[in-house]
């Protein structure tokens, strides 16, 4: 009984620390915003977040449009990052094909863009290739 109490605070705690990166998503200073994509990018690879980020993934997808319109070099190449992340927590199904067709117009557009760092473009290159394997319904 007290190591599922446990489990439960640890899952909890986990939980408000990603709230938390996700509210800083929104911060003015790029560093912050940097640190929150960074934070995100290492949980999100290490653990299986579905539920958590079932009901948050339209706030995320906006937070990450956000940083990659708004971001430069290192920002978008982080939120690329976790975008690809997002794509693979949320699986092929409805929820992951939603998150990649609202966002795969902006990766393109960062992909084409000869003034985005190299990171940034390489990334957003990742991005639009895995989430399209991953989540994209329409087969062109």
């Amino acid at each position: 009984g007290s190591e599922a109490a446990s489990e439960q605070g640890q899952e909890e705690e986990v939980e408000d620390r990603l709230k938390e990166h996700m509210d800083s998503l929104l911060d003015k200073s790029a560093k912050a915003r940097q640190a929150a994509l960074q934070s995100l990018r290492l949980a999100l690879a290490s653990r299986t977040l579905s539920e958590f980020l079932l009901e948050r993934r339209l706030t995320l997808t906006d937070s990450l449009e956000k940083c990659l319109k708004k971001g430069k070099g290192e920002e978008q190449a982080l939120a690329a990052t976790v975008l690809t992340l997002l794509c693979l927590q949320m699986g092929s199904g409805p929820e992951g094909e939603e998150v990649f067709r609202s966002l795969q117009p902006l990766l393109v557009s960062v992909l084409t863009d000869s003034t985005a760092s190299p990171s940034a473009r390489q990334s957003c290159a990742t991005a639009l290739g895995m989430c399209c394997y991953i989540a994209a319904a329409d087969l062109e």
